[in-house]
């Protein structure tokens, strides 16, 4: 018995990199001030904020370049999980 048909995505969950993204951006605002308030210098609080905007950016290009590749191209060998390994000829 099929269930009840899927609920229309919302804008916010059709770009869940977005999301992501814009989180981890305010991170890289939020911490720093965070660092700052509690006595940190601003040489470390500086250098915390270029690390994680470093990781920021990695971490987007690699969530847009999954969702470009998601729906397109199939692995040439996919990885078999059915516990059997692939055998070559």
């Amino acid at each position: 018995m099929p269930g009840p048909p899927a609920a229309p995505l919302s804008a916010s969950a059709a770009q869940p990199a977005g999301d992501v993204v814009r989180w981890a951006l305010f991170a890289c605002v939020v911490a720093p001030v965070v660092l700052l308030a509690y006595g940190t210098s601003l040489g470390g609080a500086a250098g915390t904020a270029l690390g994680l905007a470093a990781v920021t950016a990695v971490c987007r290009v690699l969530l847009r370049r999954s969702e470009r590749n998601r729906g397109g191209r199939r692995r040439r060998n996919p990885v078999r999980t059915d516990g059997f390994a692939r055998t070559h000829p």
